[in-house]
């Protein structure tokens, strides 16, 4: 698969990537909360050269294949993952097999922190979207690192904080809405986050399947196909297998302001 175009290509940096390598994060080394940091923005872009590096250095290379598995919910907590390159996706799965899509990770972003810092079972599953590589850092050694230094420490706590304020103005934004404005809401973050711009569209250059849009809006498997099937008939989108192509963008933005 094609990697998506992301919001924050690389730029001239080189501090604080894998050795050899040009940082994929440079251009918000630095920057601070006041200067407009939000949840969109990775943890490693949040950390000063010197502390990215060294927070590098802790562990090794992994890598993995595209829809292979990097952590799984419900398992004990050993280490955290930094992704350096590649995108994922973060699910979560209820005891009746409703699914549903949390977040997709990407270069610069970590993943597995949570567990980490509170040593419960990890509460999500992340699995490779195409070929990942990350940073594979040991429980213990990152928590040691942590509390020797406080500016890392400060950095993931913003970065905690960003998100949650992010996932509770969400739930507020869909609460107010119906089924058919949340799903064009999510396509249009998609096309912002992952599109990638073609002669008949714009492509959403992540593979999710039917039941994980459906569980990022809070609907049925159904009632997604029902949706794509009017947006189809619509001439707004075309769909193939874990694929999607967007056509008509305008009519998505009217929908999710509540067309008629």
């Amino acid at each position: 698969m094609r990697s998506p175009c992301t919001p924050w290509a690389a730029d001239d940096g080189t501090n604080g990537g894998l050795p050899g390598e040009r940082s994929p994060w440079g251009r918000y080394s630095g920057e601070r909360e006041s200067e407009g940091l939000d949840d969109r923005v990775p943890f490693l872009a949040r950390l000063e050269a010197e502390d990215r590096s060294a927070l590098l250095k802790l562990g090794g290379d992994t890598g993995f294949t595209p829809r292979s598995t990097l952590l799984r919910q419900n398992e004990p907590s050993s280490h955290v993952l930094f992704i350096v390159q590649g995108w994922t996706k973060v699910t979560a799965a209820a005891p009746n097999g409703y699914e549903a899509l949390l977040a997709l990770r990407g270069p610069g972003d970590i993943v597995g922190e949570s567990a980490a810092l509170t040593g419960r079972r990890r509460s999500a599953t992340v699995t490779a979207l195409e070929d990942v590589r990350t940073v594979t850092v040991e429980r213990e050694r990152f928590i040691t690192f942590l509390a020797t230094s406080p500016s890392v420490s400060f950095a993931l706590l913003g970065l905690t904080s960003d998100r949650t304020r992010a996932g509770d103005r969400r739930r507020l934004q869909f609460a107010a809405m119906s089924v058919r404005e949340r799903f064009a809401t999510l396509l249009l973050d998609l096309v912002r986050t992952h599109g990638r711009r073609t002669a008949d569209g714009i492509e959403v250059a992540v593979p999710l399947s039917k039941q994980e849009l459906a569980g990022s809006v809070g609907a049925s498997r159904e009632m997604v196909q029902r949706l794509l099937k009017e947006l189809r008939d619509r001439g707004a989108v075309a769909t193939g297998r874990r694929e999607m192509l967007i056509m008509r963008p305008d009519l998505l933005r009217r929908i999710a302001r509540a067309e008629g």
